[in-house]
């Protein structure tokens, strides 16, 4: 991801969906690969699930009995899957970033121009959290119950793909896109801003479209609040 420096571990979503339609393709399936899509299926609806449940109920009041008969299974198979509440827990959040990481991801997949693609990476984020207000739940719940994690989930991502983004956003600004400045600066100032909007809107129930509200957020990103003389007064540091 580009301005708000998400990402996923190496091997992304869309190469485990390409993966899996190679060897569709390839006439390569066979009992132990349609076993691990089996698999695969089952995880994915759990965590469909659990996430469903922890965002209404917290994740205290979540009963891994109630998750298992709305799936129609034991509640061993649960735990075949997931070893304990906690790990149910967070591979549901983990899921959640992985799904925004992957709808930014296509969202600029066409998209050459810079600026254009930072606009898109923000309306593609807030449009996300926008349909996926669940996320805002797991997130919140992680941060105030797992203290003892060395950085939650949400961070673990932004923080995975820095180093490709720095390179990224040093080629911008040696094409004259944006204005020459401390790259780790950028990625900071764009990252926190569309995290502290993400949680005002969820908290604040604001009305205001998202298509608006990326509209204001960009103009003031790359535009500034200054005028032209107000500028030549407070040039940038």
């Amino acid at each position: 991801m580009e301005a708000i420096a998400l990402a996923t571990t190496p091997v992304s979503m869309k190469s485990v969906a390409s993966g899996a339609a190679s060897a569709e393709s390839n006439g390569s399936s066979s009992p132990s690969s349609a076993a691990s899509s089996a698999a695969c299926d089952r995880r994915e609806q759990i965590l469909v699930a659990a996430t469903k449940l922890f965002a209404e109920h917290g994740f205290a009041d979540t009963d891994t009995q109630r998750l298992a008969d709305e799936l129609g299974v034991g509640k061993g198979t649960l735990y075949r899957y997931f070893p304990s509440k906690r790990e149910l827990f967070l591979a549901a959040t983990d899921r959640g970033m992985r799904m925004l990481v992957a709808a930014i991801d296509d969202s600029i997949a066409e998209i050459d121009d810079p600026p254009a693609r930072i606009a898109e990476v923000v309306r593609s984020y807030l449009n996300f959290f926008a349909d996926h207000p669940e996320l805002c739940e797991l997130l919140i719940s992680e941060r105030a119950l797992f203290k003892d994690r060395k950085k939650p989930t949400y961070f673990e991502h932004r923080e995975a793909n820095r180093d490709r983004l720095r390179l990224l956003y040093r080629g911008y600004i040696d094409e004259g896109q944006i204005r020459d400045m401390p790259v780790d600066r950028i990625l900071d100032v764009l990252g926190d801003l569309m995290y502290g909007t993400m949680f005002t809107n969820h908290f604040s129930q604001r009305q205001v479209s998202v298509e608006a509200q990326a509209r204001d957020i960009i103009d003031v990103v790359f535009h500034g609040i200054l005028s032209e003389s107000g500028r030549e007064r407070n040039p940038p540091e």
